[in-house]
Formats: structure tokens, sequence, C-alpha cells
């Protein structure tokens, strides 16, 4: 992995000011692509460290750290993959064909169904994080698996068998970008990372580690949904694949 796709991703994924190249080529999509589950592991840190900070000092208020932790993770990236859930929750309950779907998709408001998806996936964030045990480190450790198991899903979506919806947008140059090795390197990193944190927390390491790989299949089979119904994938879709599967891990640890 390339420190010029590293300045990429922080450029294009997150609120840092980091400059990076005005156009982006097949070569550095995929450069990319591929430092995302590690930048979701250090946002999803960053996040965590809010809510273990606010329940050490007031654990009265840990629906409030909960909240913070989960608002703070979708500020640290603008806001982006929960935008791109919504767009794609409405373009895929439209029933529309591929054209007509995608074209709702573009639009920049936000339909009915688009603002329930957006509404229940953060109240599953909030309600999972909140239902953790009074370990105080727990949710940093769990923040950080969800997020980066998150953005290991939208690595699934960029694999090389899957297709670009359309042909222009960042979801055209990284559709069907990365190898089945890469892919396969980068998970198996991600769960021994995900059971390194469940016993850093004297968590069920196998337990975390079932959950992140469930996520991961979860979101291949909405990606599988995306290209059965558009024709293919879209940044959007990225989105929605990376909201989704952090969601699934953090609900999943929260029974573990």
């Amino acid at each position: 992995m390339s420190p010029r796709g590293l300045t990429g991703a922080l450029s294009m994924f997150t609120i840092f000011p980091v400059r990076s190249a005005p156009a982006v080529s097949r070569a550095d999509g995929r450069r990319i692509m591929q430092w995302l589950p590690t930048l979701g592991l250090a946002l999803g840190a960053l996040s965590g460290l809010l809510v273990t900070g606010v329940a050490h000092e007031a654990p009265q208020a840990r629906f409030v750290a909960a909240v913070l932790g989960v608002g703070a993770l979708a500020a640290l990236t603008r806001g982006l993959h929960l935008d791109g859930l919504a767009d794609t929750a409405d373009g895929l309950a439209s029933h529309q064909p591929p054209g007509p779907a995608l074209e709702i998709m573009r639009r920049s408001d936000i339909g009915p169904f688009g603002v329930l998806t957006l509404v229940f996936v953060l109240l599953l964030d909030v309600g999972a994080v909140v239902s953790m045990d009074a370990a105080v480190w727990k949710p940093t450790a769990a923040l950080a698996a969800a997020a980066a198991t998150g953005r290991m899903a939208a690595l699934f979506a960029a694999h090389q068998r899957v297709p670009a919806a359309r042909p222009g947008g960042f979801g055209a140059i990284v559709a069907g970008s990365i190898p089945s090795g890469a892919v396969a390197v980068q998970a198996v990193a991600l769960l021994v990372v995900g059971g390194v944190l469940a016993k850093s927390v004297d968590a069920d390491v196998l337990g975390w580690v079932i959950v992140q790989a469930a996520a991961l299949a979860l979101a291949s089979l909405l990606v599988r949904h995306a290209c059965r119904r558009l024709g293919g994938v879209t940044g959007d879709v990225f989105g929605a694949v990376i909201e989704g599967a952090t969601a699934a891990t953090l609900v999943g640890i929260a029974f573990v």
C-alpha cells in the first residue's frame, strides 16, 4: 500500500485537509481502496475514545457518549457514506428499472425511504454502543473493529468481478479493481485485528471474529443485490455497504 493511496483516502473520505492529486486514475483508486480498512480502524478508534472519555467521567451519560461517538465517526467522514446509504435505499426501494433507479440515486434530495434507513441504521449504531457492558474501553475497540469491517466490505464491492453501474464517478473508477488475492489478505488481516481488539478488552475473541465475518457476508449480499437491481455498483452503493457492515458489526458485538 503506497503513501499516495493513503493521501488520497484521507483527502476523499475524511475531513482532514490533505492535498491529493487533482485527478484519480484507476491505479490511484485501487491504492485508495486498499487503505480504507486501516483508515476505518483509526477513525473508529478516535470516535471510540470520545465514548470512553465521556463514559469514564460520567457513567450515567452512556447514551450521550454513544451519540457523540457515532456522530464523531460520521463527522470525521463528512457524512459521505451516510449520504450514499440514503441514496442507495431510495434507489433500491423505488422498484424502478436500473436507469430510473440510478437517476433517483443521483438526485441531491433524500426520499422518505432514505430518511427511514438513515434513522434506523444510526439508531442501531447508538443502541449497540449503549448496550455494551460497563467496560469503558469496549466501545473504543468495538467502534474501531466495526469501522474497519465496514470499509473492508467496500473492498468486496470493488472486487474484480463486480461491474460499475454507470461510467462516471469514483465508483466506476474502483469497481472491479481489487483482485481476489488482495481482498483475501486484507480480510484475514481484519479478522486478526478484530481478535486482538477483542482480547485487549477481555471480550469474546471468537465471537467478535464471527460477527465481523457475518457482517462481511451480509455486505456481499447487498453488493449482489445492487448488481442485480442496478447492473453494478456506484459510489452510493459503496457508502451503503460501508454503513451497513459497520452497523451489523456493532450490533453483533453488542450480543456477544
